[in-house]
């Protein structure tokens, strides 16, 4: 899979460009409310001392690492605030690359194309792991395709686009793997806070200098256009602590450092927000899960049932999974989701549905109409 331009855009430019309404299913940024504690630390923010809207420090505020830290059980000191998991992703990965030996990134297949366009930036080859039937790549297979040439091993789990989730042994699998190999395992778990199964694992539930862990709260908070998120590194003292380092040099001449309030909302509101906030948007996301794949079952689709994030997957008969496929859907019925084609060669048939709109019930039932 070749990734030279911001493929997600070409959709979303599409469906705002067509002669009928959109039902947008693209892109995974939430349709629900934050929880009003963000919006009370924002508030509070607003009226701080004017000190408090010069620089953050480099790595973030150091409440935000400790409260993060407190939650993770890591230490502060291999924490970094940055501009979102993108960036998180970017650090680790290219960091991994320039310390680890090899020229290959192995991603699994299907994968999220942001993490095939860093390897592309970075002048790796991405080789890929088949995910299976069950979404969850078979560690016996990673084994198999890992090499000399394997320099960073990445995972996304709960998963986009398949939403399956890796649970302990997968991941310690995997983790090992990494290690025996002498290449980094880069865990992407944005997607934690929607866990619908019971089995996710976070990576730092494994003890190995080759590992860092990145998420946000973008997805957890509803807050996409924030850009908080962090990247949790080795240990500083253990022999691969330079990591951090290396994050750290890269983050500061890239953004100096991350938006200060955004950085104290945040805090606020993990100081203030209870789990039921998250339990109701898991049971929401559970309800449009039904109403669409139900929808989905209903015309003889083949699809899948996410046990955490909130993508579906689906096999849509008489349509496809490419670009071209998309659009006509668009045409047809007013529905718009990401191609299979974009996310790899396994799914290339398929297409992915974000269930981050209030309108999954009207989407529904005009895909019925086919």
């Amino acid at each position: 899979m070749e990734y030279e331009t911001p493929q997600f855009f070409r959709v979303m430019r599409y469906a705002r460009e067509a002669d009928r309404d959109v039902v947008d299913m693209v892109s995974g940024s939430p349709d629900w409310e934050p929880p009003g504690s963000l919006r009370e630390g924002l508030a509070e923010y607003a009226h701080a001392d004017a000190s408090a809207f010069q620089y953050a420090p480099s790595v973030g505020l150091r409440a935000l690492r400790e409260e993060i830290a407190a939650r993770r059980g890591v230490d502060r000191e291999q924490l970094i605030i940055t501009n979102g998991a993108g960036e998180a992703n970017h650090l680790a990965m290219s960091v991994g690359f320039e310390r680890f030996p090899g020229s290959e990134i192995l991603l699994v297949d299907p994968t999220y194309p942001y993490y095939a366009g860093r390897a592309s930036m970075l002048g790796a080859t991405a080789r890929y792991v088949p995910a299976g039937e069950g979404g969850v790549p078979d560690p016996a297979t990673v084994r198999e395709h890992v090499s000399a040439e394997t320099s960073v091993v990445v995972i996304n789990t709960p998963n986009n686009p398949l939403g399956v989730t890796y649970d302990r042994e997968t991941v310690a699998d995997i983790a090992g793997i990494a290690a025996e190999h002498d290449a980094l395992l880069v865990s992407d778990e944005v997607y934690d806070h929607f866990d619908y199964s019971g089995r996710f694992a976070s990576a730092l539930s494994v003890e190995t200098p080759n590992r860092v862990v990145t998420n946000s709260f973008s997805k957890s908070l509803a807050i996409t256009g924030w850009r908080v998120g962090y990247a949790v590194f080795p240990d500083r003292e253990g022999p691969t602590g330079e990591l951090f380092e290396r994050a750290r040099t890269r983050h500061m001449l890239t953004n100096v450092s991350g938006s200060r309030p955004a950085q104290a909302a945040v805090l606020h509101a993990l100081e203030e927000t209870g789990p039921r906030y998250y339990e109701e948007v898991r049971a929401r996301l559970r309800d449009r899960i039904e109403t669409f794949t139900g929808a989905l079952e209903g015309m003889g689709a083949t699809y899948t049932t996410p046990q955490g994030g909130f993508y579906v997957m689906a096999r849509v008969p008489d349509v496809g999974g490419s670009f071209e496929s998309v659009e006509r859907l668009i045409d047809a019925v007013g529905v718009a989701g990401m191609p299979g084609e974009a996310f790899g060669e396994s799914r290339a048939d398929w297409i992915r549905f974000a269930l981050v709109s209030p309108r999954v019930g009207e989407a529904a039932a005009r895909l019925r109409s086919l």
